[in-house]
């Protein structure tokens, strides 16, 4: 099961309390305090895992508190710190305050780390008050409290290719062509659930993550089919492919599915929508109205952008669009400054 959004609680562990003591051995007259202080309450931390693609793990395990640190005890003994809780989350993990919707932190890095919670200090000992005008005090501290905060947290999935389009548009087809991911295919609308990632190999150890994405219809920003729940998963991706179905028993208007979605994108995202996209024309193998390919063709270059034909099935122009589509990943990269890494195709979950 695919999660993208949840919440947690944590708690930072209780600072333990110091004590009051005094030695009292045979031979050490007037022995003086020798209350140790409490030790430190253990910290909660957020930590990015490569290895994790999902939140599931913390849907059913919300609450997280580190341990409390130790009471102080005599002969000067401070109390043992309390140890530190580690949560795990997916990388493109994003924190923001459960009420007030403030956002902390983007955990996009393997290994980063974000204190959530901060334990508590641990009070101090009477000893920590003796002074040359009080030898003997006899008062101790408490331990503070840890922090406790209950965090939003979302996924925004990382990929350098997100697959967008109508449904059944061919999307999950092409991803499993291209890559080893798996998602399911039928020829019914509304296949994809959840958004899959598949690794595209290029050939001389250069690789690229492509991003499936489930189908989106008209009023998609307002919450029609899917909605655009899962259209955060494409908005780190430096490329978008337009998929667009012309095969004739679609009985759809391909110009007008694929203005209908670059809509739904400016709707939910101006910034999105400007991002480079191919338009890609699906199923080639099931066309039998050749204008109905040349009238997309023709729209997709009015507004500037490549255009690719392509049969998944058939493998017909797949490998020219994988081709193309690492070139112009190394573009982007290169005019950003990004050294060159793997491309992701993303297919998003229930859009």
């Amino acid at each position: 099961m695919f999660i993208d959004r949840t919440k947690i609680k944590v708690r930072g562990g209780h600072g333990g309390n110091g004590v009051m003591a005094f030695r009292r051995e045979k031979f050490v007259p007037r022995g003086g305090p020798s209350g140790g202080d409490g030790g430190k309450g253990g910290d909660v931390w957020l930590e990015a895992d490569s290895s994790l693609n999902t939140l599931l793990h913390l849907r059913f395990n919300p609450e997280h508190a580190a341990d409390r640190g130790r009471h102080g005890e005599g002969s000067n003994r401070s109390g043992r710190e309390g140890s530190d809780v580690v949560v795990r989350v997916p990388l493109g993990t994003q924190v923001f305050d459960a009420e007030t919707k403030e956002f902390y932190c983007d955990l996009a890095e393997d290994g980063q780390r974000w204190l959530a919670a901060k334990g508590g200090r641990g009070g101090f000992g009477n000893s920590h008050f003796a002074s040359s005008i009080n030898r003997a005090p006899r008062y101790h501290q408490e331990g503070s409290p840890g922090e406790e905060h209950e965090f939003q947290l979302e996924l925004k999935l990382l990929a350098d290719v997100g697959l967008i389009g109508f449904p059944n548009a061919g999307k999950s087809t092409l991803i499993s062509t291209v890559s080893a991911a798996r998602p399911k295919v039928a020829d019914y609308p509304f296949t994809t659930l959840e958004p899959h990632l598949g690794v595209v190999d290029l050939g001389d150890f250069r690789t690229f993550v492509v991003a499936d994405i489930p189908g989106l219809i008209e009023g998609a920003h307002e919450g029609a089919g899917l909605g655009d729940r899962f259209l955060r998963h494409v908005e780190r991706t430096k490329l978008l492919l337009h998929l667009v179905d012309i095969s004739s028993l679609s009985g759809r208007d391909a110009v007008g599915d694929y203005e209908v979605i670059n809509r739904e994108l400016t709707a939910y995202s101006p910034e999105l929508a400007e991002r480079p996209q191919f338009v890609v024309a699906t199923k080639l193998d099931a066309l039998d109205e050749p204008e109905r390919l040349e009238s997309l063709r023709r729209r997709a270059q009015e507004d500037g952008r490549e255009f690719f034909e392509i049969s998944a099935v058939t493998n017909r122009g797949v490998r020219e669009l994988v081709q193309a589509v690492g070139r112009k990943l190394e573009e982007i990269n290169a005019a950003s400054g990004v050294k060159t890494r793997g491309v992701v195709l993303v297919n998003e979950r229930g859009s």
